[in-house]
């Protein structure tokens, strides 16, 4: 009985040597890729921090990407230790990131745009844009959608590969636009002195800059009047209260020198056939 126990022993002895050297393995692997894991999330946040055109919220998802994926490498060598297979445990996880890929399409296709949106930055929070159709003033850029807010108002809430996958005009962008505003006078007037008119006021209105400078152009010879252009540039924060302003005061300067903006009209002439 004695000498059962002891070949019980001798047998259970190298067995109990072996796990628990992989026990003690795996443990120091487990706490080591733990603290390597956190490093390189540190490291990789603080790294794409020093890039200006990079997004934060872009920066925190490259980082966690880099911590789950030296989590996992670690977690195969863990269960390698063990004498697991891991060729069949990455051949599972293939599989299941392939059926979570096919299921979820409309989901990474929106990440995928909102990584491009939040990386490329065609646009940024306070931006008034045209994007694929949708326009207002963005909120906020996430990884799934965009929020926005329409001119009058209204909020919405828009998928990002709606955004991406079209053009995408950003009216904010640049800091100065050009106005062109037509007037159409009479083609009894004057019209170099409609153009002294207009050109003065321009020239009084402060929004109005001088370089370029601004143009009065004859744009057409329409059907009831002579067009002309006021081509000029303003900041872009003075685009609409000079455009709309100056509307105004071009019809009130050209009321004060006689000037007429005519309306469209027709004349109509009547043959009248003699009666037998």
């Amino acid at each position: 009985m004695e000498h059962d126990g002891r070949e019980v022993v001798e047998r259970i002895a190298p067995i109990a040597v072996d796990l628990g050297g992989s026990v003690l393995s795996a443990l120091f692997l487990v706490v080591l890729g733990w603290v390597v894991a956190g490093w390189a999330q540190r490291g990789v946040r603080r790294g794409l921090g020093r890039i200006e055109r990079m997004d934060p919220t872009l920066t925190g998802i490259i980082a966690a990407v880099v911590r789950y994926f030296i989590l996992i490498t670690v977690l195969i060598m863990v269960l390698a230790q063990f004498g697991v297979q891991t060729a069949s445990i990455l051949a599972a996880l293939g599989a299941l990131g392939l059926a979570i890929g096919l299921a979820l399409q409309g989901t990474l296709a929106n990440i995928a745009s909102g990584v491009m949106l939040l990386f490329l930055r065609p646009f940024g929070v306070g931006d008034y844009v045209n994007a694929n159709g949708h326009e207002g003033t963005v909120e906020e850029v996430g990884l799934f959608t965009t929020e926005m807010t329409t001119f009058d108002g209204i909020y919405q809430s828009v998928p990002n590969a709606g955004l991406w996958g079209g053009r995408i005009i950003n009216y904010s962008r640049n800091p100065n636009r050009r106005h062109d505003i037509v007037v159409g006078i009479h083609y009894a007037d004057d019209i170099d002195q409609a153009q002294r008119v207009l050109r003065d006021v321009l020239a009084t209105d402060e929004r109005v800059h001088s370089d370029p400078a601004p143009q009065i152009l004859v744009r057409e010879l329409a059907d009831s009047s002579v067009n002309l252009g006021m081509r000029f540039w303003t900041s872009g924060d003075d685009y609409w209260p000079a455009n709309f302003e100056l509307r105004k005061q071009a019809k009130l300067a050209l009321d004060r020198n006689g000037i007429t903006i005519p309306f469209p009209q027709q004349d109509i002439h009547l043959h009248q056939k003699g009666v037998a």
